[in-house]
């Protein structure tokens, strides 16, 4: 028999035994697909082998050496559900004939509020902050009522009508933030003989606006508890002189940040704000371990805090919360301050050669609030004198573009005498007591090198061999002013903390 013939007996037996074969391979299919549910039902509903004898199917022997572990398949029963409001309204007709239609709301859309934290500003007042639904305070009337409870059941409860305050008007999202002001007719908290204590309580009313005109919802929550040494220890912090002549409260750091840029910024700043300053960093996420290296020996000399604010990323607000974070910051430090600066950490403050950070503020002591002008800086335009040497330089020292187009409003950044603040922005604040000014050029400015924060390769990419260009229609000029002050700032960084940082990576 030749070979072909035999591969066509071949093909012609298997196809005579098509229907056979896919009825066994079907039911091996089914019997392990069986096994595998099996494993997963709870015992009232599973099957012995004895069970199985009953089917088509012939329950395979499992040799007697073979040790089999049994296997739990009890699944524990879900949790019961919450019990209903109540029964769900139907829809209804009218007398007129008219349907009415039932809607039935479930769960919800934003939280009321979310207290991250609340500070004493004073004997009789306090600050709150939060974030609140958006929705309820564009489209409704919330109000908010501050209690205080005693911890002497002596003494009288107070109440007062809080006073909102909306930072971040029209940048929030689901949430937008709100601080609330809670001040007392009287003093809380101690008499003139005795000091006891309490708890602020503040009810949040939602009016039956901004959700729903049939439900007026009221959630009160604890805001603050108080003991009797919390109340002298404010009270000693508040008396005395502040601890720092300046403070700095920095925005929300998040992203993939350079640890190179964040530390040629401290040592320029730590050098420029000197011994009696500090500087609160708020990690939402940006202070991975190459930047915490950074930050590290900074800490360990009592220059730098960090707070961890990456919870705050459940709440969907503006640009990582930055509201809330700035003025829970700003009640936080109020009373250890004289100064508190409000800046981003790709922004350089400059004083010129003649004068001090001291000197200027003290020329504006008059003033609660300053607002500071923007030079802005290419991130990518470098001098061709650095080529195959850039790598070296810091940040600042080698991007010596500045943008000269006129007729642009730049933003301004700003610090303030945080006593007379009582709620504040990333751009300034609107909340103060007393006079701000806006004409500080000359005196103090800063440098912004947009972008280069969260950019870890090297940012010369275009070297340039002349004073001005044209770029994207943007003029340039050469402005060697940071360039000039890089040398002082790196051995400042040497002889404060040591060669710790010289491996820093971009």
């Amino acid at each position: 028999m030749t070979k072909e013939k035999e591969r066509k007996m071949f093909v012609g037996v298997v196809w005579n035994c098509a229907a056979e074969l896919k009825l066994v391979l079907t039911a091996v299919l089914f019997l392990f697909s069986l096994i595998t549910i099996l494993q997963f039902m709870p015992n009232r509903f599973t099957f012995s082998p004895s069970n199985l004898g009953t089917t088509c199917i012939s329950t395979p022997s499992i040799h007697a050496s073979l040790s089999v572990s049994p296997i739990n398949t009890t699944v524990p029963p879900p949790p019961p559900p919450p019990p209903p409001r109540s029964s769900p309204e139907k829809d209804e007709v009218l007398e007129n004939g008219v349907i009415k239609r039932a809607f039935n709301p479930f769960g919800s859309a934003a939280y009321n509020f979310i207290l991250m934290s609340a500070y004493r500003g004073g004997l009789n007042t306090f600050a709150v902050m939060g974030l609140a639904s958006k929705p309820l305070h564009v489209y409704g009337k919330p109000s908010y009522m501050c209690e205080w409870v005693p911890n002497d059941d002596s003494q009288e409860k107070a109440s007062v009508l809080g006073t909102q305050i909306l930072p971040d008007w029209g940048y929030g999202r689901v949430y937008t933030v709100l601080v609330v002001n809670c001040t007392f007719t009287v003093p809380v908290g101690a008499t003139d003989d005795n000091i006891h204590g309490g708890k602020l309580l503040v009810h949040a009313i939602t009016n039956g606006t901004g959700g729903d005109t049939k439900f007026n919802t009221t959630d009160t929550f604890i805001a603050l508890t108080e003991t009797e040494r919390d109340f002298s220890n404010f009270i000693s912090t508040f008396s005395r002189s502040p601890k720092y002549d300046f403070l700095y409260c920095g925005s929300s750091l998040y992203g993939n940040l350079s640890p190179q840029r964040v530390r040629e910024w401290l040592a320029f700043h730590v050098r420029l704000f000197g011994e009696k300053s500090h500087f609160v960093m708020h990690d939402a996420g940006g202070i991975h371990e190459g930047v915490m290296a950074v930050l590290k020996p900074w800490m360990d000399k009592g220059y730098v805090t960090l707070h961890d604010i990456r919870e705050q990323e459940r709440f969907d607000g503006y640009y990582h919360n930055q509201f809330l974070i700035v003025n829970d910051c700003l009640h936080r430090y109020r009373f250890q301050a004289k100064w508190m600066f409000f800046f981003d950490v790709d922004e350089f403050i400059f004083v010129p050669k003649k004068s001090t950070i001291k000197s200027v503020v003290d020329s504006l002591k008059d003033y609660t609030q300053f607002t500071i002008e923007q030079m802005p800086m290419s991130n990518n335009l470098c001098l061709e004198e650095d080529r195959g040497k850039s790598y070296r330089k810091w940040g600042f020292e080698k991007l010596v573009y500045q943008d000269v187009k006129r007729g642009i409003r730049r933003d301004r950044k700003y610090a303030v005498q945080p006593r007379n603040v009582i709620a504040t922005g990333v751009h300034m604040s609107q909340n103060t007591v007393g006079k701000t000014t806006h004409k500080t050029e000359g005196r103090i400015k800063y440098f912004h090198y947009h972008g280069t924060i969260a950019e870890r390769r090297e940012p010369c990419r275009q070297l340039v061999n002349a004073t001005t260009i044209t770029v994207d229609r943007n003029p340039y000029e050469v402005d060697t002013t940071m360039r000039d002050i890089a040398g002082t700032v790196k051995r400042f960084e040497l002889k404060m903390i040591g060669p710790t940082l010289q491996r820093t990576r971009q």
